[in-house]
């Protein structure tokens, strides 16, 4: 990723000033954080009718639903990934301290929004093609394009905050939520904005994605053990969880941010983002691409790899990708990182992964634990690293190192800084 301005010039470093997450864990970033500190699981048996004669039965529902925080006549106007993510971004946004809506702290043109989603509105695109099929044309919604548009979340977040320096809503499968990160950091870099609200969402659990994912043999079947069924890097993983929810990260050029005098969680020192040119689903073994994006991260932000004590990983608990994203950590990092893969508590969030986990790895620097890799009973023999296995670590964490990747050979890391 080319950025404008180098890091670490006055006024051109980024902070993190605001952290919002609805997850299968909790229905913001407190209680998220305390059930991934916990070691809790979030997946729970799907017993949905129509889930009976699914091959996978098991996902990682939302905590909380996202109806109990936005007014009924509004939720109705939205698709339900619109929904997690305007929680998530009302959180931040607030987080940060800018109150409700928008604010007289930031100018509206030097303020952005970026905000992904692997799939979009999944849930109005079939729901009403159904009715579309059942009722006729007459029926269907005029909200419809609205609620399925991939850009929705962001817009309605830019709509929230009022947004008008630029919203972008960038699409790369499960390294989404952290592309939109690494784009708002390009954004305030080159002078454009003083501040991006950042992130990723995805609510899609439907039978249609069950099913063509379960078609691809990437899903665990561990229908029986549903809290056990998620398990990056053990020898007994065959697959992820699917789970929805949203993360939502406030980013600020420093000089903005201390003038106003904002709390910080963190610094995000830099981003990298590759493409492995290998395949449409199957990462590249060797982890190369992956490899790079996190070279191009820490060298992006002047971070020794020798400085980075912790990596949260993608993990996704599939056999070939958790291993290829040792090989990449290894090669760009070294040996020494500890590793953990909160994908094994929140199952995999799609487009909100890497958001939501970079907030983990933000919390983790901040607080100085690791939070842990449950269901890790017996390590792969390639995994030839330090994994904060089954409890939470506590260590003091100066750098960390968030990565993602997704079906397409998308390949983003995120590098960050104590504040």
């Amino acid at each position: 990723m080319t950025v404008a301005s180098a890091p670490g010039r006055s006024g051109l470093d980024v902070l993190v000033t605001g952290l919002g997450a609805t997850t299968p864990l909790g229905g913001d970033v407190a209680s998220t954080w305390a059930g991934l500190l916990a070691g809790r699981s979030g997946v729970s048996l799907n017993e949905e009718e129509w889930a009976a004669d699914l091959p996978v039965r098991i996902v990682a529902r939302l905590a909380e639903e996202p109806t109990e925080k936005i007014e009924r006549v509004k939720a109705r106007r939205l698709d339900r990934v619109e929904q997690v993510a305007l929680v998530a971004a009302r959180e931040a946004w607030a987080d940060a301290g800018f109150g409700d809506g928008p604010s007289d702290a930031v100018d509206p043109e030097r303020l952005a929004v970026v905000v992904g989603s692997g799939i979009g509105g999944a849930l109005t695109l079939l729901g009403q093609w159904d009715t579309l099929r059942e009722k006729g044309p007459r029926r269907v919604s005029p909200l419809t394009v609205p609620m399925l548009m991939p850009n929705g979340p962001a817009a309605y977040v830019g709509l929230e905050v009022g947004a008008k320096g630029a919203v972008h809503a960038p699409v790369s499968a499960c390294a989404t939520g952290a592309e939109a990160i690494a784009r708002g950091l390009e954004l305030i870099r080159s002078g454009a904005v003083d501040v991006v609200v950042a992130g990723g969402a995805e609510a899609c659990i439907h039978p249609l994605p069950l099913a063509g994912f379960s078609a691809m043999r990437a899903m665990s079947t561990r229908n029986d053990e549903p809290e056990r069924a998620s398990r990056p890097f053990d020898k007994g993983r065959d697959g992820f969880v699917l789970g929805e929810g949203a993360g939502v990260v406030v980013l600020e050029r420093a000089e903005f941010a201390l003038a106003r005098g904002a709390k910080v969680h963190a610094v995000l020192a830099g981003a990298g983002i590759t493409a492995d040119g290998y395949d449409i689903v199957q990462p590249d073994p060797t982890g190369a691409g992956g490899a790079r994006a996190i070279q191009l991260a820490l060298q992006n932000g002047d971070v020794d790899p020798a400085e980075v004590q912790h990596v949260n990983a993608h993990a996704t608990s599939t056999p070939v990708g958790d291993t290829a994203e040792v090989s990449a950590i290894r090669a760009a990092v070294g040996p020494h990182p500890v590793l953990t893969a909160t994908k094994s508590m929140t199952g995999h969030l799609l487009g909100a992964a890497g958001a939501v986990e970079a907030i983990a790895t933000i919390l983790a620097l901040r607080d100085g634990v690791i939070p842990p890799t449950i269901n890790l009973d017996d390590m792969d023999d390639d995994v030839s690293l330090d994994v904060a296995a089954n409890s939470a670590r506590k260590t003091s964490i100066t750098a960390a190192v968030n990565d993602s990747f997704g079906f397409g050979g998308h390949n983003v890391a995120l590098a960050f800084r104590r504040a």
